[in-house]
């Protein structure tokens, strides 16, 4: 098979059916954008899952003078009770397990209160007694949670038990499913990509149906005749993936790393190496995808 005679009948359908190639290019990279912005998203999850899960924390809220619950009925924790708890936290039985706490009495809980909600009219109406007393517990292993929970649930002087990942679990469930949705549109659009290098490489073929059977007639095989049909459909879908791998950089290093990492900085973003990976994987799914529809495009619609 001569090189040179294949990439010329390659170049040729391509100039033939210009318009349509160029439908083909940009399909192409609508598809695999929404599959490489599927990819960062999968990314940034499991890069905020890691982030946020390590530091997690256990809180234990101590009761006010406002909860009626049955370790509370009404009355604020007494200096015993604070006691009993802190004891807990340093005694030995728990000491595998909790590598640091520290505590927040009503004056700092409002402070924070405060700042949190500054300019809300709900602050002129909260008293610092009305804040629970906390104990914020960094445990070893963040996983290990329910030893916790366990341990102070029902005590006298504690008005619950929040694990920080129990919250963090419903996030991130959000955002797996925007995620998982993105990869459902970026499946539509690959199908849209598929279809339409089939149609095109159906186009070609049509225009050129005199020469194919000029080459048949001379003897020709199939793969011969074949090939640059399929060159086509993987020549158009490559500029499109290499433009869908620039377009997912450039959202990691203009949306991501210029804007994000600025104005939202209380988490961990993925970074530009990391995103890396992501062309390459784009290029072989374009070219895969391409090949298959344009070899079963001319295989099912050429008598060759």
């Amino acid at each position: 098979m001569r090189f040179s005679f294949v990439m010329g009948e390659v170049f040729r359908g391509l100039r033939r059916n210009i318009s349509v190639v160029v439908s083909v290019i940009l399909v192409t990279f609508v598809s695999l954008t929404f599959v490489g912005a599927a990819i960062l998203m999968q990314l940034q999850v499991q890069q905020m899952k890691t982030f946020w899960y390590d530091r997690a924390q256990v809180a234990i809220y101590m009761c006010t003078d406002f909860d009626e619950s049955a370790t509370c009925a009404g009355a604020d924790a007494n200096e015993e009770q604070l006691a009993a708890v802190t004891n807990a936290l340093e005694s030995d039985s728990l000491a595998p397990y909790v590598e640091d706490y520290f505590f927040v009495d009503h004056n700092a809980a409002y402070e924070e209160f405060v700042k949190q909600f500054k300019g809300n009219p709900i602050v002129e109406i909260t008293r610092p007694e009305q804040l629970n007393q906390t104990y914020w517990v960094k445990l070893k292993n963040p996983s290990q949670s329910e030893i916790l929970v366990e341990t102070f649930s029902g005590i006298p002087g504690v008005q619950s038990v929040s694990d920080q990942r129990s919250l963090l679990d419903r996030i991130f469930l959000f955002l797996g499913v925007a995620s998982y949705s993105a990869v459902a549109i970026a499946g539509l659009m690959l199908v849209a990509a598929v279809l339409l290098i089939s149609t095109t490489i159906r186009l070609s073929a049509f225009s050129r149906r005199r020469e194919i059977g000029i080459m048949r007639l001379v003897g020709a095989s199939n793969r011969f005749i074949q090939t640059p049909f399929i060159l086509e459909g993987v020549f158009a879908a490559v500029i499109g993936a290499v433009l869908a791998g620039a377009a997912t950089l450039g959202i990691v290093k203009f949306f991501v790393q210029d804007f994000l990492v600025t104005q939202v900085p209380f988490t961990s973003y993925i970074s530009l190496e990391q995103a890396f990976i992501v062309p390459p994987i784009l290029l072989v799914v374009g070219i895969i995808l391409s090949a298959a529809a344009a070899k079963v495009a001319i295989t099912r619609y050429l008598r060759v």
